[in-house]
């Protein structure tokens, strides 16, 4: 693709090892669920770093949520006294405000590691149950430096301190945005989820060095079903695909297919509507990355 940056350099005999600090959920399809075998599959060695334990995912009416935060740093202190390394830093659902800091811990321990940021804090125009505002501010500072920061538009408006726009956007509002982003000091944003009504989900990719203006748009068919889950399927497949060398634009346009497979494999899974995402027979696509 014109204008795609690659990010990653990837020897084929090396896997990359990559921490996911991400919440972990017993029930339902999403977070380290999604990120451990998605990663995996795409050829890289997953170091879960759990932000937080759910008995299931927050869209069920009945969940316990347990926020690992005081575990964190001798968590991380027992990694520097192995002499753990990392290859990237791959961020999504925190469970509290001081998180920032264990993840901005990783980025001064490992500096030569991507900073793969998924800002999970909403969708549809609402935080997520256990998210504050405080929290949300917080997860701001992930959004400067990053290598890639892959919001989709709720959580996009609640970095720029926006309204909620709705899914529906035109060019001009989807360039302001994501030029909004960048300023944030994001060195690529990955902006998921505009809906035109037309059929199809489209995602955009921009980039700092050649600005909002020359991004690039994905265009993927949009199935009449919505699942739980797909966000994180998605950001997981992407950075996948990006530590297999693959161009960032690229990598967005093969996860946008990935999740739209895992989706047609979905409906016919019982309770698929609560559940989630099932991408369990469509891991082979990635692996097919780094064969």
């Amino acid at each position: 693709m014109t204008n795609d940056v690659i990010l990653y350099d990837r020897d084929p005999q090396y896997i990359p090892r990559v921490a996911a600090v991400h919440d972990m959920c017993g029930y339902g399809k999403c977070s380290l669920t999604a990120a451990i075998p998605i990663l995996s599959a795409a050829g890289c060695d997953v170091c879960p770093v759990p932000t937080a334990l759910f008995s299931a995912h927050t869209k069920y009416a009945v969940f316990t949520f347990h926020d690992t935060t005081d575990i964190l740093s001798d968590y991380l202190d027992a990694w520097q006294k192995e002499n753990v390394d990392l290859d990237g830093v791959y961020s999504g659902f925190l469970g509290s405000p001081d998180q920032v800091a264990i993840i901005q811990r990783l980025y001064r321990e490992y500096p030569k590691a991507l900073r793969l940021v998924d800002p999970v804090m909403g969708d549809a125009g609402q935080m997520y149950p256990t998210y504050t505002p405080e929290l949300c501010e917080a997860m701001g500072a992930l959004a400067d430096g990053a290598d890639v920061l892959m919001p989709n538009l709720t959580e996009a408006s609640i970095l720029t301190k926006r309204e909620y726009p709705g899914q529906d956007l035109d060019d001009a509002a989807v360039t302001d945005l994501l030029d909004a982003l960048l300023k944030l000091g994001a060195k690529n944003v990955v902006l998921k989820g505009i809906d035109h009504g037309d059929g199809k989900i489209v995602n955009y990719v921009a980039s700092a060095s050649t600005g909002a203006e020359a991004k690039i748009e994905l265009a993927h068919n949009k199935l009449p079903y919505m699942i739980h889950g797909t966000g994180d399927a998605f950001a997981s497949a992407l950075c996948g695909a990006v530590l297999a060398g693959r161009g960032l634009a690229e990598s967005a346009e093969i996860a946008g297919e990935f999740v739209r497979h895992a989706m047609e494999s979905t409906r016919h899974q019982p309770n698929f509507e609560e559940r989630g995402v099932s991408f369990e027979l469509n891991l082979g696509e990635l692996t097919d990355l780094v064969r």
